[in-house]
């Protein structure tokens, strides 16, 4: 893919939460509906599922369109929508949607446990432009990103299972973007301590002043 291109800062978390955002909107308005389609009786839920897997798949191809980049994480994502939003409309079952949260924070936990076991920042290529941090940096929040993911995946399985859909679509939509949220603002004493920023604008400043001279 080419290089990541500029745009304004709104359009990438509108793109990102616009599809979840309708989901949950779409699901509220439908939750006590049923169609019936081909013979077969489908819930609202089944119903905005099968909306929500092309309007991710379009956000994601206008963002990459707009940037000329996907990360791995957007892509993995895409990936287990379509797979488990597919087989929760395939096999008319909106358990297989529900567990789709799960299996996405498990992998994600699993790279970064993986990338520490070899020692290779795979967090620092998706977040190394936003937030530039030293070797210790990213290995320690890395290591709490992982365990953090982790610890996800079990709130969303004990959250599906025990309780009702309508609690599970409203964590889904707002509880799993503000524990998001809620993580990284608790780290930034960490991001503080271990930021390379400065050390970056010192460098950047050395090599203009040594083109001035020249």
């Amino acid at each position: 893919m080419s290089d990541e291109k500029q745009i304004k800062p709104w359009v990438k978390p509108v793109l990102e939460m616009g599809p979840i955002l309708a989901f949950f909107a779409g699901y509220i308005a439908l939750r006590d509906h049923v169609f019936t389609i081909g013979g077969t009786e489908y819930s609202g839920f089944i119903v905005m599922t099968a909306v929500f897997i092309p309007l991710l798949a379009l956000s994601t191809l206008i963002l990459w369109r707009l940037t000329g980049k996907l990360s791995a994480m957007q892509i993995m994502t895409l990936v287990l929508v379509v797979v488990f939003g597919g087989l929760t409309i395939w096999l008319n079952d909106e358990r297989f949607f529900k567990m789709k949260p799960t299996m996405i924070y498990i992998m994600f936990g699993a790279i970064l446990g993986v990338g520490l076991l070899r020692s290779k920042s795979y967090l620092s290529l998706v977040l190394g432009e936003v937030m530039p941090l030293d070797a210790d940096g990213w290995r320690k929040l890395e290591f709490r990103m992982m365990l953090f993911f982790f610890g996800l995946a079990v709130a969303n399985e004990a959250i599906w299972r025990t309780m009702t859909t309508d609690t599970w679509v409203k964590f889904k939509t707002f509880g799993l973007p503000i524990a998001m949220l809620a993580f990284f603002m608790a780290q930034s004493g960490l991001m503080a301590r271990h930021s390379t920023e400065d050390d970056t604008k010192k460098a950047d400043t050395k090599e203009a002043d040594k083109d001035a001279a020249e």
